[in-house]
């Protein structure tokens, strides 16, 4: 299997304000590429576009290709389970959504603290273990969002399952607050197969600053910026799958021209990521990967993502006389709560995979913008 998956996470949509109406004829001819160039390795959850990712799988993929032509990945969110009887009930509309009748992999999803005591609480575990046990997943695994000791407590815990999804970026590899290379060792000392997410960091890492974008350009201009950081999580030796969440058939294109023959970074490209590292982390404010776990529920529903990701090309390009920036924020609160209108409840603090600060980082977006 090729390197490359097609995370159906950030889809093409049909009205920016609403994630569930996607464009299902653009994500077609997205599918259609990445198939006729022998990429076959999908990924959706139950909360992926307000439940409609898993529906265009089923209608984008599914209902058009044979089931034995392409590898599906789908999982169980732990949020969504009040009582053990739940999983089967939410497995049950995956299947019907996705229109299969059983997934390649299936993961316990976004394994936090919090998340993994629920999970005990739960039999989510044991529950995902009897799936394979049956034939309705082949492959069983997690994808995890927290330290690395307690990777290695869920590991020891659960030595049955065959893989870890991991967040694995070339900004987080070795960061203090993400650990990846932590994580890594540690799946890897336990012999699972290693899933990566987020190698783009949501997107963050195909916009650089300009220096970094000189050096990756001056090496390779025919290359993409956000190749760079594919390429760097697909270079690590335990890694079977890097996800792309591809939301165009350009970002479709580029992805699988560069990973159709896929080669390692050699000893001068590692040494330019570990440069453009240095250059980031100088200018980088918020690393908010704008996967929107903190946006569900909040009481004031304030566009926190947006909001940060408004913040950092704010702080890092923003122009003395005019602020684009704060333009698109003026026009965002028209519908959403502002920055300020925080209350402190830290709900999505909880629910965030990178330990941000959030309600603390609002306060510095309400004092840029408002």
């Amino acid at each position: 299997m090729k390197k490359l998956g097609f995370g159906f996470m950030r889809l093409p949509v049909l009205d920016e304000n609403d994630r569930t109406k996607i464009d299902y004829k653009t994500v077609n001819q997205m599918v259609d590429t990445f198939m006729s160039k022998g990429f076959t390795y999908f990924d959706t959850a139950y909360p992926y576009h307000n439940g409609y990712s898993e529906v265009a799988i089923g209608k984008c993929l599914a209902s058009r290709y044979p089931r034995e032509s392409f590898f599906l990945t789908d999982k169980i969110t732990v949020g969504l389970v009040n009582k053990p009887e739940d999983h089967e009930k939410i497995f049950a509309t995956q299947l019907e959504r996705c229109q299969v009748s059983y997934f390649d992999n299936y993961l316990v999803h976004n394994m936090g603290e919090l998340n993994y005591r629920k999970a005990q609480k739960m039999h989510t575990f044991e529950w995902v273990k009897s799936l394979k046990e049956t034939g309705r997943a082949k492959q069983i695994g997690f994808s995890f969002h927290d330290s690395p000791e307690l990777l290695e407590e869920i590991l020891n815990a659960h030595p049955y399952v065959d893989f870890v999804q991991l967040q694995i970026n070339y900004i987080d590899w070795d960061s203090n607050s993400i650990q990846a290379r932590k994580c890594y060792d540690i799946a890897v000392k336990h012999g699972k197969k290693i899933l990566v997410m987020e190698p783009v960091k949501g997107g963050t890492l195909a916009n650089v600053p300009p220096k970094a974008e000189k050096l990756f350009k001056d090496d390779r201009p025919d290359l993409s910026i956000a190749s760079w950081a594919i390429r760097f999580a697909a270079s690590q030796k335990e890694v079977a799958v890097v996800l792309s969440g591809m939301s165009s058939p350009e970002q479709v294109e580029d992805n699988t021209s560069y990973m159709e023959n896929f080669q390692p970074l050699n000893e001068k490209e590692n040494q330019i990521v570990s440069e453009v590292v240095n250059i980031i982390n100088e200018s980088i404010a918020i690393p908010c990967t704008a996967c929107e776990y903190c946006v569900k529920g909040c009481p004031k529903n304030i566009f926190i993502p947006r909001y940060f990701a408004l913040y950092n090309t704010d702080v890092q390009y923003k122009e003395n006389y005019f602020s684009p920036q704060k333009v698109f924020y003026n026009n965002l609160i028209q519908t959403h709560g502002k920055a300020s209108e925080c209350i402190g409840c830290r709900q999505c603090e909880r629910a965030c995979p990178q330990h941000l600060e959030i309600v603390n980082l609002l306060k510095d977006v309400a004092k840029r913008f408002e």
